[in-house]
C-alpha cells in the first residue's frame, strides 16, 4: 500500500459511488492511466474508488501495469469480522491494497443513518490496517440556511479526532462535502469552501497539534468539475479533491487531475 500521510501533497478522487461493473471498471482506469503521465502523478496523488465488485479487478490492474493510482474503498464497517451481513471489514480491504478508504459520506450518513460515533469507529478500524480514513464531513441545505454549518462541521470534526493519535491525525484526509451541494449541480463558492476547510484545519490544532493541523488533508467534495476546480485548489486550506459524477468518465477526471493546466 502507498503511503499517503504525513503530506500536503494534493489528493485528487474519484467516489464512483454505485457505478460502473468490475468490466467498465477497468477500463475507465485504463484510460485513465492513458490519459495521465509522470509529471501528473508528480503533482497530485490520485485515486479511484470503485463499488466493492470492482475491487479485486482494479488492483489487479494497477499491479500488473504498475499504474501509480492509489485503490480506495468507499466504506467499510468498523469490526474486523462478525455476523454483518453484508458488510465489508477493513483488514479485508487491507488484502487487496487498499490504501484509502472513505468514511462518513454524505449518502451513508443521510441515507443509511451513520451516526458521528459510527464514523469514528470505521477511521479508528480503518488506521488499525494500515490504510488512511478520508471522513467526510458538511451540513444539509435547512443547517446552511440556519447558520449552523460550523456547528455541525464542528461537532462531526471533534468526533472523528476522538480516539486518533497525533500521529494518525496527521496521516488523516478530511473531505468537506456540503449535503446539498452533492450530485445537485451546485457547488459552494471557493471562499465559502476555504473557510470550512479553514476551520477543519483550524479544529486539528486545537484538539491535537499545530504539527497535526499542517500535515492532515482537507479535501473539497461536491458538484467539483473541470470548470472550478482550479479556483477551488487555489484556496490555501484546500488540498484536494473529493470527486464525484465528473470522476465517471476518465477524460474528465484526467482533466481535474490536471486542475494546474487550463482547460
Amino acid at each position: 500500500m502507498a503511503d499517503t500521510g504525513g503530506s500536503r501533497k494534493p489528493l485528487i478522487s474519484g467516489n464512483w459511488k454505485m457505478n460502473h461493473n468490475h468490466l467498465e471498471a477497468i477500463q475507465v482506469v485504463q484510460k485513465l492511466s492513458y490519459a495521465l503521465d509522470k509529471a501528473d502523478y508528480d503533482a497530485s496523488d490520485v485515486s479511484v474508488h470503485p463499488p466493492f465488485t470492482g475491487l479485486r479487478s482494479i488492483q489487479t490492474v494497477l499491479d500488473a501495469d504498475r499504474i501509480p493510482i492509489l485503490l480506495g474503498a468507499q466504506n467499510c464497517h468498523w469490526e474486523d469480522k462478525g455476523a454483518f451481513t453484508g458488510e465489508v471489514s477493513a483488514p479485508m480491504l487491507a488484502k487487496l491494497n487498499v490504501s484509502l478508504v472513505i468514511v462518513g459520506h454524505s449518502e451513508r450518513r443521510q441515507l443509511f443513518g451513520e451516526t458521528d460515533d459510527m464514523v469514528s469507529k470505521k477511521a479508528q478500524a480503518v488506521f488499525a490496517h494500515g490504510m488512511t480514513p478520508i471522513v467526510c464531513v458538511g451540513e444539509t441545505l435547512e443547517e446552511r440556511e440556519a447558520g449552523g454549518t460550523d456547528d455541525k462541521v464542528r461537532g462531526q470534526v471533534t468526533a472523528a479526532l476522538s480516539g486518533l493519535s497525533p500521529d494518525q491525525v496527521s496521516r488523516l484526509v478530511f473531505a468537506y462535502e456540503p449535503i446539498w451541494a452533492i450530485g445537485t449541480g451546485r457547488t459552494a463558492s471557493a471562499a465559502d469552501a476555504q473557510a470550512i476547510c479553514g476551520l477543519i484545519r483550524g479544529l486539528v490544532g486545537d484538539h491535537v497539534s499545530a504539527e497535526a493541523a499542517g500535515a492532515v488533508r482537507v479535501q473539497y467534495g461536491g458538484s467539483v468539475k473541470p470548470t472550478n476546480i482550479a479556483e477551488l485548489m487555489d484556496q490555501p486550506d484546500i488540498d484536494g479533491a473529493l470527486v464525484g459524477g465528473a470522476s465517471l468518465d476518465p477524460d474528465e477526471f484526467a482533466r481535474m487531475v490536471r486542475w494546474r493546466t487550463p482547460t
